[in-house]
């Protein structure tokens, strides 16, 4: 097999570059304006290309969330694994988890998009499912660890726990009648009763 040239790899950074310029793009967007309402055109116009040129790098507007999910899901990760490394309980691991999707609406609205229009998209579905479960499997790590290794949690509680928490969330995010604040108090009260009420989570 030939070397890769020096040509072909310049190329390449480029074309690496222009993506990770793309998806700046698009995160800078989801700071504006509702997730819903983003389109590609408005994506292009704010990373200074052409829509046909965006269409080169993200053959649609699912392409191109999915890889800002994945940046968003190596963050949690990076978030999760360093409260494992010190040791801090299940209570603290469950406000950060719901904390960071009450802190990043954007990456909680791709989250549901494709948990619930996972059938438009099926090559990117498979991606998002490589992704869900490499996460899922990442959190059931955490949540052994910091649970002392219980040999009482299975992966169906684990599991349960962390789609619990989704559904607060998603339920209580925007509930009426509450300033913001009073609503994330009201969301860490029912994830913390779920925490501790769950079998085989405790305390």
């Amino acid at each position: 097999m030939g070397r890769i040239s020096s040509f072909e790899l310049l190329r390449e950074s480029e074309r690496e570059t222009r993506k990770d310029l793309i998806i700046t793009a698009a995160t800078e967007l989801f700071r504006e304006k509702n997730f819903w309402d983003i389109s590609m055109r408005d994506i292009a116009g704010t990373a200074g290309v052409s829509a046909s040129s965006l269409y080169r790098y993200f053959p649609s507007r699912d392409d191109l969330f999915i890889e800002a999910l994945l940046i968003d899901i190596n963050k949690i990760e990076i978030l999760l694994n360093e409260r494992m490394v010190r040791g801090e309980g299940l209570e603290a691991l469950t406000l950060a988890v719901v904390d960071y999707f009450l802190d990043n609406e954007p990456t909680f609205q791709m989250m549901c998009h494709f948990l619930m229009r996972g059938d438009e998209t099926p090559g990117v579905n498979e991606k998002f499912g490589a992704v869900q479960l490499h996460f899922l499997k990442m959190f059931e790590k955490v949540v052994k660890t910091l649970a002392g290794g219980e040999e009482a949690l299975t992966q169906l509680h684990i599991r349960a726990f962390f789609a619990s928490l989704s559904g607060i969330v998603m339920t209580f995010r925007r509930f009426p009648g509450y300033t913001d604040q009073e609503r994330r108090g009201y969301i860490h009260k029912l994830s913390l009763l779920i925490m501790s009420d769950g079998k085989g989570i405790g305390v």
